[in-house]
C-alpha cells in the first residue's frame, strides 16, 4: 500500500505492518474472489469496517466488500464459488456469502458482504433509506458514516484507497464523517448513535462538528426504526467502554429520544449515597457489574444494571428529617423497564429476565442486616431462579459508597449470603424447590378433581417448604389435611 501519510512515516509503517499482515491472512480468499470479478470486468475493495481493523491489527473474518457491479451480475460471479450466498440485503446493493477456506493449514469459514458502490439518503417522513448505486468508489466512500470507515484496499493489486483523510483519523483516534456531519447525519440518522457506539467500542473521540451536529440534529432519530436503534445500542452496552457511549447519548440529548429513564437519574440523589447523583451511580454500577462477568459480556446483567434505579425519580419523597427517600422504587423501575424495553423491540424473554431483575435488587437490603433464616434464603433463590447468579453480580456492583468500611461490611454480608445457599443447596437441591406433595397427590388425598382448589393447596404447601425446608411425607399429608378443615 503506498504511503498516506508523509508527515508520519514511522507511525504509519507500523500500521502498514499489521494491515499488511492482516491482509496477507484473509488474501487466499479476498485474491481469489477478487481475480473473479476482475476476469467478469468488475473491480472489487475490501471496504469500511474491514479496513479499519485490519490497520488496527484486529481483522477478524467477517469481510466487507465494495464493487461495481450491480447486485445481479455479483450473484453470477458468486454462486460457483461460495459455499452459501444469502440475498436478503440484496434490495440494498447487498450479496451476502460464505466461504469455507483453508488458511496458514487451518480450515476457516468467512462471513463476507460485498456491496455495490451506492449512496443512500432518508426522507424525511420514511424510515427506510432510497438506494442509489454509483459507479466510482470515491462516491462510494463520501456517503460512509465516518472517515475511518471511509477507507478501501482495491484487490487484487491492493492499492489503498483513502480520499477522506481516515488513516490520519485513524491515527489520532478521531471520529468525524467524510462530508459535513450534518450531510451524514440526515442521510441516516442512525449515524449520531453510530457515533456513540464507535466511541465506546474503539475509546475514540468524537469530533467537536460531529458532537454539535448530533445536539442539533438529536430529534432525527425519530424517524429510524426501534429494531435499528436497539441494536446500536446493544452493540454499545456490549463494548469495551460504554460510559463514553453513554454519556455521549446523554449530553448531545439523543438518549431523550431512545432511553430518556437515563438522562432523568440526573437530577436525583440516591438515598445511600447522598453526595452522588444516581445517573453516575448507574454507571458506576455498570462498570462494576462489568468486571465481574466471567464468560464475555452479558446483556442482560449489562441493561439490568443500567436500569436498575429508573424507577427513583416517580418515587422520590422528601422527608421531614430532610432525608430524600425512593420507596418502592424497585417495583416502579420494573414496570419502567417492561415498556421501555418493549418499546425498543426487545425479546420477552430479555424484557423478563431485565424486568425481574430490576425488581429484585433491593431484595438483598431488605432482609436487613440481622442473620438470615432458612426460609429467606430459600424464597430469594425461589424468587431469582436461573438469574440467580446474575442477582449475586447486580446486588455487589449496586454498592458504590465510598465509605470503606460500610463497601466491606455490605461485601462479607453477602459473602455469607452467598454461603448460605451454596449449604442449603448442597442440602436441598434449592435450584428446584417443589412441595412435598405433588398435585396429583394433593387431589389423591383430598379425595377432590382438578380445580382452583388444587392451586391453593399447592401454593400452601409451597410455602410451607419454603418456611420449613423439606418434610417427611405423613407430616406433609397431616399438614394438608389439617389446612384443608380450616377452608371448611
Amino acid at each position: 500500500m503506498p504511503n498516506a501519510n508523509e508527515d508520519n512515516p514511522s507511525a504509519l509503517s507500523q500500521v502498514q505492518r499489521r494491515a499488511v499482515s492482516e491482509l496477507l491472512r484473509v488474501s487466499p480468499v479476498a485474491d481469489d474472489l477478487a481475480r473473479r470479478f476482475q476476469e467478469a470486468g468488475f473491480s472489487l475493495a475490501l471496504v469500511g469496517g474491514s479496513v479499519r481493523d485490519a490497520l488496527l491489527g484486529r481483522l477478524g473474518n467477517d469481510l466487507d466488500f465494495t464493487t461495481d457491479a450491480r447486485p445481479d451480475d455479483v450473484l453470477k460471479i458468486v454462486r460457483p464459488w461460495a459455499d452459501a450466498v444469502w440475498e436478503v440485503g440484496i434490495a440494498f446493493g447487498t450479496v451476502g456469502v460464505q466461504k469455507d477456506a483453508r488458511v496458514d493449514d487451518v480450515q476457516q469459514s468467512f462471513q463476507i458482504e460485498i456491496t455495490t458502490y451506492r449512496s443512500e439518503a432518508y426522507d424525511r417522513t420514511s424510515r427506510k433509506p432510497e438506494v442509489a448505486y454509483g459507479d466510482s468508489i470515491e462516491e462510494d466512500l463520501v456517503r460512509r458514516d465516518f472517515t475511518v470507515n471511509a477507507m478501501a484496499v482495491a484487490l487484487p493489486e491492493k492499492e489503498f484507497v483513502d480520499p477522506y483523510g481516515g488513516l490520519d483519523d485513524l491515527s489520532a483516534r478521531v471520529l468525524r464523517t467524510p462530508g459535513t456531519p450534518e450531510e451524514s447525519f440526515s442521510d441516516d440518522p442512525l449515524r449520531m448513535m453510530r457515533a456513540a457506539r464507535f466511541a465506546a467500542q474503539l475509546d475514540f473521540e468524537v469530533a467537536p462538528d460531529v458532537v454539535a451536529a448530533m445536539t442539533d440534529m438529536a430529534g432525527r432519530i425519530e424517524i429510524v426504526s426501534a429494531e435499528r436503534v436497539r441494536d446500536e445500542l446493544n452493540k454499545l452496552v456490549l463494548s469495551a467502554h460504554p460510559r463514553k457511549g453513554l454519556t455521549l447519548l446523554v449530553d448531545t440529548g439523543l438518549a431523550d429520544h431512545v432511553l430518556p429513564e437515563l438522562p432523568a437519574l440526573r437530577l436525583e440523589r440516591d438515598e445511600h449515597h447522598r453526595h452522588k447523583d444516581v445517573y453516575d451511580h448507574t454507571l458506576i454500577v455498570l462498570e462494576q457489574a462489568m468486571a465481574l462477568e466471567e464468560n464475555g459480556p452479558d446483556l442482560t446483567l449489562r441493561i439490568a444494571a443500567l436500569l436498575h434505579d429508573i424507577g427513583k425519580p416517580r418515587t422520590r419523597r422528601f422527608e421531614n428529617d430532610g432525608r430524600v427517600s425512593f420507596h418502592h422504587h424497585e417495583v416502579v423501575g420494573a414496570k419502567m423497564t417492561k415498556k421501555r424495553m418493549a418499546a425498543l423491540k426487545y425479546s420477552n424473554d430479555l424484557v423478563k429476565d431485565v424486568s425481574r431483575l430490576v425488581e429484585l435488587h433491593l431484595r438483598f437490603h431488605g432482609y436487613g442486616t440481622g442473620e438470615w433464616t432458612d426460609s429467606a434464603v430459600r424464597r430469594y433463590v425461589r424468587d431469582a431462579g436461573p438469574l440467580l447468579d446474575r442477582l449475586h453480580k447486580l446486588t455487589r456492583s449496586d454498592c458504590t459508597t465510598r465509605n470503606k468500611r460500610k463497601a466491606t461490611a455490605l461485601s462479607h454480608a453477602y459473602d455469607g449470603l452467598e454461603k448460605r445457599i451454596a449449604e442449603l443447596q448442597e442440602q436441598e437441591e434449592l435450584d428446584a424447590i417443589r412441595p412435598d406433595l405433588d398435585g396429583n397427590q394433593i387431589m389423591e388425598i383430598l379425595g377432590i378433581g382438578p380445580g382452583p382448589a388444587i392451586g391453593q393447596a399447592y401454593k400452601f404447601m409451597l410455602e410451607l417448604r419454603l418456611e420449613n425446608g423439606p418434610m417427611e411425607h405423613d407430616a406433609a399429608v397431616t399438614a394438608l389435611k389439617e389446612w384443608w378443615a380450616e377452608q371448611g
